[in-house]
């Protein structure tokens, strides 16, 4: 097939691969409509982690985990209550475990299998910092970002091959030049910046689900004043998959008077109902 052909089903596969994300009310490339599949190899991969990992139980840490996980699973529901939207979770199977490991992490798959190492519990700091983490994670799993970044990457990977093709008839030198460019072009200029809008995205919902939730969102741009004092500088933000802390901080506290504004709704319907 000539790259001209392929080029045209590419892009015709990409239109039909949109859809509206119940979050953020965006278009959003994703390419795994049903989400069964995904929250199986989920599944499989969070049992062969825990596995493989020694998981802490029985603990104030690890209890605390386990009931702001809660928290905020059932924030979740009442904000898809709130738009509409009841049965969008009920696929979910809630998990929460802390894991032994001096890394600074937490992160949530597609499903709600949830993981905090005990390296980010200092950072932490306190419940509402858990609670910042928690609901951030949770964002990442609930704006279904995991699908959206595993489309991205099957586009590269076959814009890849669609510039291999059409330039294999041109000298290796001057080849291999394309296909570098095409590699740095792609990441630095659509798979970074998509990966640093997910965070963004991520912190804005996960700020109104610990609201939700009942926690104080003053804690969430503290907690990043932590996560900046404990950094050791690091890349410039363009080379990141993440904002940089400052921007982040501003942009957290810029949002908390509408957190709070949605969350006081949500609760007042709830408490209602």
């Amino acid at each position: 097939m000539k790259p001209l052909n392929i080029f045209i089903l590419f892009v015709f596969a990409l239109f039909l691969s949109c859809k509206t994300n119940t979050l953020t009310g965006k278009k959003n490339l994703n390419f795994f409509g049903d989400n069964k599949p995904l929250f199986a190899m989920s599944l499989k991969q969070y049992q062969s982690f825990l596995s493989e990992h020694e998981v802490v139980t029985n603990t104030k840490e690890a209890k605390l985990i386990s009931d702001i996980g809660s928290d905020i699973a059932k924030a979740a529901q009442a904000y898809f209550n709130y738009k509409g939207k009841p049965h969008l979770l009920d696929e979910y199977n809630w998990e929460y475990n802390l894991v032994n490991s001096d890394q600074v992490n937490a992160w949530c798959m597609p499903g709600g299998k949830i993981v905090f190492y005990t390296g980010i519990m200092g950072i932490a700091d306190n419940p509402d910092g858990v609670a910042a983490i928690m609901g951030h994670e949770v964002a990442h799993a609930l704006a279904d970002h995991g699908a959206q970044r595993m489309s991205l990457g099957i586009v590269q990977q076959a814009g890849g091959i669609v510039a291999a093709e059409a330039t294999k008839n041109k000298d290796a030198r001057k080849r291999q030049q394309i296909m570098m460019a095409y590699g740095v072009g792609t990441t630095l200029g659509g798979m970074l910046p998509f990966s640093r809008k997910h965070e963004t995205e991520a912190d804005k919902i996960g700020l109104e689900l610990m609201t939700i939730a009942g926690y104080n969102p003053e804690e969430a741009p503290k907690l990043w004043e932590r996560m900046k004092a404990q950094s050791k500088g690091g890349q410039p933000e363009f080379l990141s998959t993440h904002p940089s802390e400052e921007r982040r901080i501003a942009n957290l506290n810029q949002w908390i008077p509408q957190a709070k504004a949605l969350a006081g709704e949500i609760n007042m319907i709830t408490r209602k109902n």
